[in-house]
């Protein structure tokens, strides 16, 4: 009878950094995630060479799940562009209003970052422009006049919801925004130039 391997030191420094940095952010110290881990500093280094290193790969990892999080998302609405985008929003509702929900983790470490050579900064960014696309083509789809100007309104009306929904629990933001998002999804009538007036 085999037996599943348990996980190395690589898996649970990455476990372990994601976890602490979902409760306390991406300045948790070292000597935390190693504890929490249950691995010597020097596996730290060998694997990763350092913290910031570390936390960029925790990062990407979440990016990847949380990215199919929203593909999910997207193909629970069926066929449908317009369905599509909303059932997104309806999973934000679900995700924001579990207990103990502390707002996106991408955003958190954006803020909390300030060197600008952090390996972090360009793992959010590319996650930012992965889940752009996404909503670009699903615009494109359902013949929006401007879609990446949609997307661009999506994703600040997403990032609006999580930060608020941090910030003012049960308060429901991403029902509040539905309304905005249908009419941004309904606007796929062309624009026409505005009249001449004489």
């Amino acid at each position: 009878m085999s037996t599943a391997a348990s996980p190395g030191p690589r898996q649970r420094l990455l476990a372990s950094a994601q976890r602490l940095t979902a409760v306390q952010g991406v300045g948790v110290g070292v000597d935390a995630i190693l504890e929490d881990a249950s691995v010597a500093r020097r596996s730290l280094y060998q694997h990763f060479g350092g913290k910031a290193e570390l936390i960029a790969a925790s990062l990407l990892e979440s990016a990847h799940k949380d990215e199919e999080r929203y593909r999910a998302a997207l193909n629970s609405g069926g066929r449908d562009p317009r369905r599509r985008v909303l059932a997104v929003f309806d999973q934000l509702e679900q995700t924001t209003s579990t207990p103990g929900f502390r707002g996106c983790r991408y955003v958190s470490a954006e803020l909390s970052l300030t060197d600008p050579d952090h390996p972090a900064h360009q793992v959010t960014r590319s996650y930012t422009e992965r889940l752009h696309a996404l909503f670009e083509k699903e615009l494109a789809d359902l013949g929006n006049p401007d879609p990446a100007a949609g997307a661009d309104q999506l994703l600040v009306l997403i990032d609006g919801v999580l930060v608020l929904a941090a910030l003012r629990p049960g308060s429901h933001p991403a029902q509040t925004v539905r309304p905005l998002v249908e009419q941004l999804l309904d606007n796929v009538a062309s624009k026409e130039p505005s009249p001449v007036v004489r």
